[in-house]
């Protein structure tokens, strides 16, 4: 079936336990599409805890912290995408074209056969960040999940583990 799914949240708002959920039903291919990328000991360790609890689960990963559109081009069956968040922040600190990016990653998941899952964070409910990088992070996230939004067939927020459906 090609359905594409956004499901945004805070932090630990259980967006990502959810859009996982959702593949349970799945009796084929199940494949991770993970953007974070281990820039300290702490993420390391935190990237190596999914990694094992998502084969324990049965999931094929693919590590993209740059690449989820090449990722989604390969992936078969059920892909989930987790998250966009931090792969725009990737994108900025390896200063690369965000809006170009975020262009290629909508078309890819629109394009997709099969169920398509992006997770992402709704940044913008909380005060104006103070310093200008922090700002612009904030605007870009919230210009990234408009356009996602527009091109899912179903749009769900997370707030303290409850979804809300937004759209679909």
């Amino acid at each position: 079936m090609k359905r594409l799914t956004l499901v945004l949240g805070g932090a630990r708002s259980g967006k990502s336990r959810y859009a996982e959920s959702l593949a349970a039903e799945v009796s084929g291919s199940k494949t991770y599409i993970a953007t974070a990328e281990a820039f300290d000991d702490e993420m390391q360790a935190r990237i190596a805890s999914h990694q094992t609890g998502r084969e324990a689960g049965g999931w094929a990963t693919i590590e993209a912290p740059l690449d989820p559109v090449g990722a989604l081009k390969r992936a078969h069956g059920f892909v989930l995408l987790d998250c966009v968040t931090v792969w725009l922040g990737n994108l900025m600190h390896h200063e690369r074209d965000i809006g170009k990016a975020v262009d290629l990653l909508c078309e890819a998941a629109a394009a997709r056969d099969g169920e398509t899952v992006l997770v992402s964070n709704e940044v913008g409910l909380s005060i104006v960040p103070e310093n200008a990088l922090a700002r612009r992070f904030r605007d870009e996230q919230g210009r990234a999940n408009q356009r996602l939004a527009a091109v899912a067939d179903h749009v769900v927020l997370l707030v303290a583990g409850l979804p809300l459906k937004l759209k679909g």
